[in-house]
Parts: C-alpha cells; sequence; structure tokens
C-alpha cells in the first residue's frame, strides 16, 4: 500500500501547483468538477489513504475498494472519505463525471467535530447509490456550493461549511433508520469511543507505520488509565460485543486489506498485526474467515 497522500501531493499530483494556504498550514477547502473521460485519461485512483476528507459525487459505472469492503456503483453515488481509511476508485466505462470538495481538520476547526458523525467513523456507511431524483437534489448543494466558494462575500466558508454539512446529512438520512443508533453521552460510551479511536489510531499499516503497538484489551485499559473489567463492561454495553472480539474483527479487516492490496508478506502481516508466529495468524484467519490467508489472497488476485 502507498503512504499517506497529503494535501500537498494532491495538488502536485493533479494541478502541479500548491495554494498558498496549504503552504501555510491552515484550514483549507476547494471544490473540483471531474472531466468525462478522454483518451489516455487515468480511469483509476491509487489506493491510498488521504491526509483529507472528501465528498464526492460520482456519476457512472465505477467499482470502490474501501477498506477491506468492495462496492460496484451502476448509476451515481454520493461518497465520503475520511484521513482514517484509505480507499481507490475504478471506474469501468468511458461514461463519468461528477463533482467534488476536499477540505483538511483545520477547515473545520470550532465548527464541528466531524468525527461525531457515523458517516466519517469507521463503522459507519460511507457510499450511497442515488436515484436520478436524489442525484439532482446532491447536485444542487453542490451548485450552490460553488456558488458560495466563487463569490466575495466576507464570510462565504461559513456558508460553504453548512453546505458541506448539508451533504453530510443528506448521506445521514439515507443511513436505515435501524442502523442509526442514539448513545446517551455517560461513562460507558465515552470509554468505549476511547477505545475505537485509539484503536482505529493504528491502522492502516504502511512502511511508515509498520506494525500495531496494542492488541490486548489489558493494553487498551492501561492506555486509556481505567480497569480492564471496566473496559469490557463499557464495549459490551455500547457495542454489544466483547472488547476481544472487536479487536479480533479490526485485524481481521486490517489482514484483508494488507492480503489484497499490498505485496507484504503473510510472515510481515503477521507480525506487523502483532502475531509473534506465522502460524497462530494463520489459524486465527482461518477461524474468521473460513480459508488460510494465501487462500485469500490467492482469490483476491483472481
Amino acid at each position: 500500500m502507498d503512504s499517506i497522500e497529503t494535501l500537498e501531493e494532491f495538488y502536485k499530483r493533479k494541478f502541479e501547483l500548491l495554494p498558498e494556504e496549504v503552504e501555510e498550514g491552515i484550514g483549507h477547502f476547494n471544490i473540483f468538477h471531474i472531466a468525462p473521460f478522454r483518451e489516455g485519461q487515468r480511469t483509476s485512483v491509487p489506493y491510498r489513504r488521504r491526509d483529507f476528507y472528501k465528498v464526492m459525487l460520482l456519476k457512472g459505472n465505477s467499482q470502490v475498494y474501501y477498506a477491506d469492503k468492495v462496492y460496484q456503483i451502476q448509476n451515481q453515488a454520493l461518497a465520503f472519505s475520511n484521513p482514517l481509511i484509505p480507499y481507490k476508485w475504478e471506474h469501468l466505462d468511458k461514461m463519468f463525471d461528477g463533482v467534488y470538495c476536499i477540505f483538511n481538520t483545520p477547515f473545520f476547526h470550532n465548527f464541528h467535530q466531524l468525527a461525531d458523525y457515523e458517516i466519517f467513523q469507521p463503522g459507519g456507511n460511507h457510499i450511497f447509490e442515488l436515484t436520478d431524483e436524489q442525484a439532482a437534489e446532491v447536485q444542487q448543494i453542490f451548485e450552490e456550493m460553488e456558488q458560495e466558494f466563487n463569490s466575495v462575500y466576507k464570510y462565504k466558508f461559513d456558508v460553504v461549511r453548512n453546505r458541506v454539512l448539508d451533504l453530510i446529512h443528506y448521506g445521514l438520512k439515507l443511513e436505515p433508520s435501524t442502523s442509526i443508533q442514539r448513545h446517551s453521552v455517560d461513562a460507558a460510551y465515552r470509554i468505549s469511543r476511547l477505545f475505537t479511536e485509539l484503536l482505529e489510531r493504528q491502522f492502516p499499516l504502511d512502511e511508515q507505520h509498520p506494525e500495531i503497538a496494542l492488541r490486548a484489551p489489558s493494553e487498551f485499559a492501561e492506555q486509556l488509565n481505567v480497569h480492564v473489567n471496566s473496559l469490557n463492561r463499557a464495549v459490551k454495553s455500547t457495542m454489544s460485543k466483547t472488547t476481544s472480539e472487536v479487536i479480533a474483527e479490526r485485524l481481521v479487516q486490517e489482514s484483508k486489506v494488507l492480503l489484497r492490496h499490498t505485496d507484504w508478506s503473510i510472515s510481515d502481516i503477521a507480525f506487523a498485526l502483532g502475531f509473534r508466529e506465522v502460524t497462530h495468524f494463520s489459524n486465527f484467519f482461518k477461524k474468521h474467515m473460513q480459508l488460510p490467508p494465501s487462500g485469500f489472497r490467492s482469490g483476491a488476485a483472481v
């Protein structure tokens, strides 16, 4: 897997220039149109993580690799990406276009905590296929956003932030009602959320971040300064899973990504995920996936 793509690298890759506010490291926002296909044009985006957020309306048949999942887009979709999860787009036909905006965390500083929204959380839905009517509504939001972005209004970026939030809430409303859970802000929820953030901070693995540091529930409890029993109760009450089950599911997800999208050896993947014996990793993977890592890798390559 390639290393994280920064905003600076994004601009140099696409435009060979760097906006002044990116150089200065302050809040940044921009909006772009996806041009229709031209001969010789790349039809895929490399599989990697970015250090910025992206909200996109894409029209056309395409395939999306998002963490360990693969999504097939038949017509049009609204997609949300964040700095935690790597992704890759592949356009499957020559008729595609769309629009997207990018922004970094400082752009929303003292305005909203983007991580509070399920749409940017690791377990949330990030891609929503749209009907023609829904696509027209999303297109209208992007058009209002672009019109404001190009205006000379003194407070235009406040309005732009609101249009971004319109897109976020549009996506959240597309969630099945049963999948959106409201949590009371109590001690158990705070502990569970801090645990999840600490777990996710270890991923994705790449050349610059080659192995995880925490794997056992007791190690997470120590970092959070709580007793391991308190951590287990908090996770169980808010996620309906044991702490060990949550950790194991995340290790399986990352191992699938590494097997599918990197040329790391199985032993390298095992050690990166905290297994000191390759056989332990193989048995762990087979228990959860019903096939060994080598079988999953060869199947993914077909």
